[in-house]
Protein backbone atom coordinates (compact mmCIF):
# COMPACT_ATOMS: atom_id res chain seq x y z
CA UNK A 1 0.00 0.00 0.00
CA UNK A 2 2.95 2.49 1.15
CA UNK A 3 4.36 2.07 -2.38
CA UNK A 4 1.36 2.72 -4.61
CA UNK A 5 1.01 6.38 -3.19
CA UNK A 6 4.14 7.83 -4.63
CA UNK A 7 3.41 6.65 -7.99
CA UNK A 8 0.10 7.58 -8.05
CA UNK A 9 0.72 11.01 -6.76
CA UNK A 10 3.69 10.86 -9.66
CA UNK A 11 1.51 10.35 -12.18
CA UNK A 12 -1.10 12.77 -11.29
CA UNK A 13 1.63 15.12 -11.13
CA UNK A 14 2.77 14.47 -14.76
CA UNK A 15 -0.45 14.66 -16.13
CA UNK A 16 -0.80 18.01 -14.30
CA UNK A 17 2.68 19.27 -15.75
CA UNK A 18 1.83 17.83 -18.96
CA UNK A 19 -1.45 19.80 -18.99
CA UNK A 20 0.08 23.02 -17.90
CA UNK A 21 3.10 22.97 -20.24
CA UNK A 22 0.50 22.20 -23.33
CA UNK A 23 -1.57 25.43 -22.29
CA UNK A 24 1.05 27.73 -21.64
CA UNK A 25 3.33 26.66 -24.87
CA UNK A 26 -0.01 26.91 -27.09
CA UNK A 27 -0.48 30.42 -25.41
CA UNK A 28 2.65 32.21 -25.65
CA UNK A 29 4.32 34.75 -28.62
CA UNK A 30 7.55 33.00 -27.90
CA UNK A 31 8.25 29.45 -26.41
CA UNK A 32 11.28 30.82 -24.37
CA UNK A 33 9.19 32.79 -22.68
CA UNK A 34 7.93 29.71 -20.77
CA UNK A 35 9.79 28.65 -18.08
CA UNK A 36 9.78 25.91 -15.22
CA UNK A 37 8.47 28.38 -12.84
CA UNK A 38 5.73 29.14 -14.98
CA UNK A 39 4.61 25.81 -15.80
CA UNK A 40 5.15 24.69 -11.71
CA UNK A 41 2.73 26.92 -10.79
CA UNK A 42 0.53 26.43 -13.54
CA UNK A 43 0.35 22.71 -12.42
CA UNK A 44 0.45 23.68 -8.87
CA UNK A 45 3.23 21.89 -8.09
CA UNK A 46 6.67 22.88 -6.81
CA UNK A 47 9.61 23.50 -9.29
CA UNK A 48 11.82 20.72 -6.86
CA UNK A 49 9.28 17.82 -8.48
CA UNK A 50 9.77 19.51 -12.05
CA UNK A 51 13.60 19.04 -11.85
CA UNK A 52 13.25 15.68 -10.02
CA UNK A 53 11.07 13.96 -12.59
CA UNK A 54 12.35 16.07 -15.90
CA UNK A 55 15.85 17.16 -14.98
CA UNK A 56 15.63 20.36 -16.25
CA UNK A 57 13.35 22.42 -19.17
CA UNK A 58 14.97 20.45 -21.91
CA UNK A 59 14.31 17.25 -20.42
CA UNK A 60 10.17 18.36 -19.62
CA UNK A 61 9.80 19.56 -23.24
CA UNK A 62 11.16 16.57 -24.65
CA UNK A 63 9.08 14.20 -22.43
CA UNK A 64 6.15 16.25 -23.43
CA UNK A 65 7.05 15.76 -27.16
CA UNK A 66 7.19 12.68 -27.03
CA UNK A 67 3.94 11.87 -25.23
CA UNK A 68 2.11 14.08 -28.20
CA UNK A 69 4.14 12.01 -30.41
CA UNK A 70 3.14 8.19 -28.94
CA UNK A 71 -0.12 7.73 -30.93
CA UNK A 72 1.84 8.43 -34.24
CA UNK A 73 4.39 6.24 -33.56
CA UNK A 74 1.64 3.53 -33.01
CA UNK A 75 0.43 3.95 -35.85
CA UNK A 76 3.42 3.68 -38.00
CA UNK A 77 5.02 0.67 -36.04
CA UNK A 78 1.52 -1.21 -36.33
CA UNK A 79 -0.87 -0.10 -37.77
CA UNK A 80 -2.70 0.39 -40.87
CA UNK A 81 -1.83 1.73 -44.40
CA UNK A 82 -1.18 4.17 -45.33
CA UNK A 83 0.93 5.27 -42.40
CA UNK A 84 1.48 1.49 -40.92
CA UNK A 85 4.63 -0.42 -42.02
CA UNK A 86 2.61 -2.28 -44.90
CA UNK A 87 1.66 0.47 -46.93
CA UNK A 88 3.61 0.72 -50.47
CA UNK A 89 6.38 3.69 -50.24
CA UNK A 90 5.01 5.50 -52.43
CA UNK A 91 2.20 6.25 -50.76
CA UNK A 92 3.65 5.87 -47.08
CA UNK A 93 6.27 8.60 -47.41
CA UNK A 94 3.47 11.33 -47.69
CA UNK A 95 1.50 9.85 -45.36
CA UNK A 96 4.68 10.24 -43.07
CA UNK A 97 5.35 13.50 -43.63
CA UNK A 98 1.66 15.01 -43.50
CA UNK A 99 1.65 13.17 -39.44
CA UNK A 100 4.83 15.05 -39.20
CA UNK A 101 3.53 18.54 -40.41
CA UNK A 102 0.19 17.65 -38.69
CA UNK A 103 1.95 17.04 -35.62
CA UNK A 104 4.21 20.68 -35.52
CA UNK A 105 0.75 22.75 -36.84
CA UNK A 106 -1.01 20.99 -33.37
CA UNK A 107 1.86 21.40 -31.11
CA UNK A 108 3.85 24.63 -32.96
CA UNK A 109 5.29 26.17 -30.06
CA UNK A 110 6.21 23.23 -28.37
CA UNK A 111 8.11 21.77 -31.42
CA UNK A 112 9.87 25.04 -31.97
CA UNK A 113 10.90 24.51 -28.06
CA UNK A 114 12.37 21.22 -28.65
CA UNK A 115 14.05 22.32 -31.51
CA UNK A 116 15.64 25.42 -29.72
CA UNK A 117 16.52 23.04 -27.11
CA UNK A 118 19.87 22.30 -25.26
CA UNK A 119 23.09 22.40 -27.12
CA UNK A 120 24.10 20.85 -30.19
CA UNK A 121 22.86 20.12 -33.58
CA UNK A 122 18.82 19.90 -34.02
CA UNK A 123 19.15 17.06 -36.50
CA UNK A 124 21.37 14.39 -34.06
CA UNK A 125 18.69 14.53 -31.36
CA UNK A 126 16.75 10.93 -30.96
CA UNK A 127 13.55 12.06 -32.12
CA UNK A 128 14.84 13.68 -35.75
CA UNK A 129 16.98 10.63 -36.33
CA UNK A 130 14.11 7.97 -35.68
CA UNK A 131 11.84 10.26 -38.11
CA UNK A 132 15.23 10.04 -40.89
CA UNK A 133 15.55 6.81 -40.25
CA UNK A 134 12.16 5.73 -40.72
CA UNK A 135 11.82 8.13 -43.95
CA UNK A 136 15.41 6.90 -45.49
CA UNK A 137 14.48 3.09 -45.31
CA UNK A 138 11.15 3.73 -47.07
CA UNK A 139 12.75 5.79 -49.70
CA UNK A 140 15.27 2.92 -49.53
CA UNK A 141 12.19 0.69 -51.29
CA UNK A 142 11.41 3.19 -53.80
CA UNK A 143 12.70 1.76 -57.21
CA UNK A 144 15.53 4.51 -58.99
CA UNK A 145 14.87 6.88 -55.98
CA UNK A 146 18.43 8.25 -55.89
CA UNK A 147 20.41 8.98 -52.15
CA UNK A 148 17.60 8.36 -49.95
CA UNK A 149 19.52 9.70 -47.21
CA UNK A 150 19.43 12.98 -48.62
CA UNK A 151 16.13 12.92 -49.58
CA UNK A 152 14.85 11.90 -46.63
CA UNK A 153 16.97 14.99 -45.12
CA UNK A 154 14.98 17.62 -47.66
CA UNK A 155 11.57 16.35 -47.11
CA UNK A 156 12.09 16.56 -43.46
CA UNK A 157 13.37 20.12 -43.79
CA UNK A 158 9.67 21.35 -45.07
CA UNK A 159 8.32 19.93 -42.02
CA UNK A 160 10.67 22.33 -39.24
CA UNK A 161 9.21 24.18 -36.51
CA UNK A 162 10.45 27.40 -37.68
CA UNK A 163 9.43 26.90 -41.39
CA UNK A 164 6.21 25.62 -39.92
CA UNK A 165 6.05 28.63 -37.49
CA UNK A 166 6.64 31.12 -40.22
CA UNK A 167 4.74 30.02 -42.66
CA UNK A 168 1.45 29.64 -40.65
CA UNK A 169 2.64 32.85 -38.13
CA UNK A 170 4.22 35.56 -40.23
CA UNK A 171 2.64 34.55 -43.77
CA UNK A 172 -0.58 33.06 -42.33
CA UNK A 173 -0.94 30.36 -44.49
CA UNK A 174 -4.21 28.06 -43.69
CA UNK A 175 -3.42 24.42 -42.47
CA UNK A 176 -4.90 22.75 -45.28
CA UNK A 177 -3.31 25.23 -47.81
CA UNK A 178 0.40 24.37 -45.80
CA UNK A 179 -0.35 20.46 -46.18
CA UNK A 180 -1.55 20.30 -49.68
CA UNK A 181 1.51 22.54 -50.82
CA UNK A 182 4.05 19.58 -48.63
CA UNK A 183 1.99 16.94 -50.26
CA UNK A 184 2.58 18.29 -53.86
CA UNK A 185 6.24 19.02 -53.12
CA UNK A 186 6.44 15.36 -52.14
CA UNK A 187 4.86 14.28 -55.13
CA UNK A 188 7.21 15.93 -57.42
CA UNK A 189 9.96 14.84 -55.18
CA UNK A 190 8.99 11.26 -55.56
CA UNK A 191 8.24 11.41 -59.31
CA UNK A 192 11.45 12.82 -60.60
CA UNK A 193 13.50 9.62 -59.87
CA UNK A 194 15.11 7.82 -62.37
CA UNK A 195 13.58 4.75 -64.08
CA UNK A 196 15.19 2.10 -64.82
CA UNK A 197 16.70 2.01 -68.06
CA UNK A 198 14.65 -0.39 -70.61
CA UNK A 199 16.56 -3.62 -72.33
CA UNK A 200 20.43 -3.24 -70.82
Amino acid sequence: MTERRPRKDALRNRAAVFAAADTLFARCQSPDGVTMADIAAAAGVGKATLFRAFGDRTGLIRALYAARLEPIMDAVTEGPPPLGPAAPPLERVPALLDAVLCLKLDNRHLALALEQSGAGSPYATAHYEAWHTLLRDTLERIPGLADSDFTAHALLAATRADLVEYLTGDKDTPREELREKLAKFTARVLSSRTEPANGG
